[in-house]
């Protein structure tokens, strides 16, 4: 019986050449509809303007996770 073993032969060039720099771009990509829809209900007079607030603030916490996520990939 043959024993293989089955290694990814591009993991280590796929990090190191930023592979997930897409990753980054779609998750923000994926922001910019809430933050259309929050300036809808606010131009419209749905909600009030302080609901901008919340849409950034939501923003730049997927900004700071992504961040902080960076940074813990390149110590391993």
């Amino acid at each position: 019986m043959s024993h293989t073993v089955h290694t990814p032969t591009n993991a280590p060039e796929q990090h190191e050449m930023g592979g997930h720099g897409g990753h980054s771009w779609m998750m923000i990509a994926c922001c910019i509809p809430m933050i259309l829809i929050a300036v809808i209900l606010v131009a419209t007079g749905v909600v009030s303007p302080g609901f901008l607030m919340y849409a950034v603030a939501c923003l730049a916490m997927m900004l700071v996770m992504m961040k902080m996520m960076d940074r813990s990939g390149m110590k391993t």
